[in-house]
């Protein structure tokens, strides 16, 4: 199996410098690449100098995420590409797990490994933790991660386990897979595009998985952190983007319209917390998503759908509600 590591940079020079190192070292075997959606940072001379064995595929302008791994990918030739953030620091033979996996379940499409935060160790990992997974209403979680509340690794993901969704911070996938599947839906711009990736690829029968024997450390926000109002605006509208594109219509409509009055409930529980500009990133979303509404369609009129897509029936309620933090105790309720 051919593995390309793929590393989609918008200046990000200083990320490249202090976690390529890891990548290089760690990878052999991989051939390593660099996506650029046209950085002004010298991102590309940095690499030309100190990386001559790294393929850089030059995009014209940054089209974010989803736009960026689209364009470049087509330019590279792999099995099996691994989409890795630039602030990952990877561990020694952490492929050998992901590329057995591949080869001993042979309906698997995506997989990610497990992923631990780089500023505390013990601890996993907001982007992805151990494996996402999405609650009746669409809202994302992951085993390790519900919300803000990060549990400690303790091994009790040290296993191979179906998910729903593998992060983009750290996806591998079959390149025929993403080239079956369109690749990231550009309307997403960034963030959730992976969510909905993989519900797609769910939906023509793939399986996604986690292999908790392959270790990475994140250390996540490099784009934009959990506290900046840009991140609630995309995350927001883009949780409503795939739930009417992967869903019939009379049940992605009762999720939409259940979604308007928790996003509402979130948006005042951001002015509690002096936080307008959040609130008012959450109104937008919702515009966003209603002028997109006929495009968004005619998209989920393609698609096929599977109805068992969720792990819990509401992870809002579980949380805010009854203060669940464990995914363990999450999905027995």
């Amino acid at each position: 199996m051919k593995t390309a590591i793929v590393i989609l940079n918008w200046n990000g020079a200083a990320l490249l410098e202090k976690y390529l190192p890891s990548v290089m070292e760690f990878s052999k075997g991989a051939s390593v690449y660099v996506i650029d959606n046209a950085s002004t940072d010298g991102s590309i001379a940095f690499l030309q100098k100190n990386y001559p064995q790294i393929t850089i595929v030059k995009n014209d302008s940054n089209g974010g995420f989803a736009k960026g791994y689209n364009d470049g990918l087509k330019h590279i030739d792999a099995d099996l590409f691994c989409l890795l953030n630039s602030d990952v620091q990877v561990t020694k033979d952490w492929l050998k797990p992901i590329e057995t996996a591949f080869n001993e379940h042979q309906d698997v499409a995506i997989i990610q490994p497990k992923i631990l935060d780089l500023k505390d160790k013990r601890y996993f990992e907001y982007a992805g933790a151990a494996g996402g997974f999405i609650d009746q209403l669409g809202y994302p979680f992951c085993r390790g991660r519900i919300f803000q509340a990060l549990e400690k690794d303790e091994g009790q993901y040290d296993d191979i386990h179906d998910i729903f969704w593998a992060t983009g911070a750290c996806m591998f996938i079959k390149s025929k897979v993403f080239n079956q599947l369109g690749g990231f839906d550009e309307d997403y711009f960034a963030h959730q595009e992976e969510i909905d990736l993989c519900w797609r690829a769910h939906n023509v029968g793939h399986r996604v998985l986690y292999v908790g024997h392959s270790t990475i450390y994140h250390l996540g926000g490099s784009t934009l952190s959990n506290m900046n109002p840009k991140k609630t605006y995309l995350n927001f509208r883009n949780s409503l983007f795939t739930i009417t594109k992967n869903l019939p219509r009379r049940k992605a409509a009762l999720i939409v319209f259940s979604r308007l009055l928790l996003d509402g409930v979130a948006a005042i529980r951001f002015i509690f917390q002096l936080k307008p500009l959040h609130s008012w990133a959450i109104l937008r979303a919702h515009l966003s998503f209603y002028r997109q509404l006929p495009k968004l369609l005619r998209k989920r009129e393609k698609a096929n759908f599977i109805l068992n897509y969720y792990a819990a029936k509401s992870v809002v309620w579980s949380h805010f509600v009854h203060q669940v933090k464990n995914f363990n105790i999450l999905v027995k309720d």
